[in-house]
């Protein structure tokens, strides 16, 4: 899968064309995104759902976390079957976490709700830009200190598989943008994720940052790939200065890890 993924990123890098006939690997693995590229004007649907084609062919789509598949992908009137490779997830536990922000009392639950919602909405975009095409670079570099998918146990209590990918690095380390992109979400102050950021990179793919100690960007604004947005922090549900990475497909998490160029 990444054979495939890395070479249609590099192809629409040099600004070569692709092949007319459909490109949809065999098998993928869970949390992965996948790009395909079909004929243009070729309808696509997944798993019954219609996405969107690029004038030049391309669509996506993300495999979750806890996917079995078969993937069903239409490619006009033929529908192909995509195998989905299992991960084995293990569990993380995090201690020193301060208990209110693990069981937060009622009026917080429905703050936590709210903000949680505005930025599901932010997410639904899906615009026809193609900024995911050129690959993708670390946001920071740093030890990694939590993995995509990991089932986490905060102080005991078992949560949420961990969403994204946690880099380790000092308060106040600048945060680039891993591809070019639309600021969507912009908030300095969310309960659990403080600093909060989301950048649309086109076809329903964002990238989110949380914990920030600085937001160097607003809502609407374009960014280049490698601009900086903000600075690393610990705001939030946090126990030390990091960077949280998560990806998304609109709402499938997916691993930053398995996007093309990240090793």
């Amino acid at each position: 899968m990444r054979r495939i993924v890395a070479a249609l990123a590099a192809a629409a890098m040099a600004g070569t064309a692709l092949a007319a006939v459909p490109d949809l690997p065999a098998t993928v693995s869970q949390g992965a995104l996948v790009i395909g590229h079909v004929a243009p004007g070729t309808k696509v649907a997944v798993a019954g759902k219609p996405v969107h084609v690029g004038d030049d062919g391309v669509f996506v789509f993300g495999v979750g976390r806890d996917e079995q598949g078969p993937v069903a992908v239409t490619l006009g009137k033929t529908t192909r079957s995509v195998a989905v490779t299992p991960r084995d997830w293990p569990i993380e536990r995090v201690e020193g976490v301060p208990p209110k922000t693990v069981n937060p009392p009622p009026a917080i639950a429905a703050r936590i709700e709210r903000e949680q919602a505005s930025v599901v909405a932010a997410r639904n975009r899906d615009d026809d830009r193609e900024d995911f095409a050129k690959g993708f670079v670390w946001p920071v570099t740093g030890r990694i200190s939590g993995r995509f998918g990991n089932q986490r146990i905060y102080n005991g209590d078992p949560k949420a598989p961990h969403s994204g990918m946690d880099i380790a690095v000092p308060e106040g380390t600048p945060v680039k943008a891993p591809a070019a992109g639309v600021i969507t979400f912009a908030n300095p102050d969310l309960y659990l994720t403080g600093g909060t950021v989301l950048l649309d990179h086109g076809f329903g793919l964002s990238s989110n940052f949380l914990h920030l100690s600085r937001i160097d960007v607003k809502v609407g604004q374009r960014v280049s790939q490698g601009e900086v947005i903000g600075a690393a922090g610990k705001t939030g549900r946090a126990t030390g200065p990091h960077v949280h990475w998560g990806f998304n497909w609109f709402g499938v998490r997916l691993d930053p890890l398995l996007l093309p160029g990240i090793r």
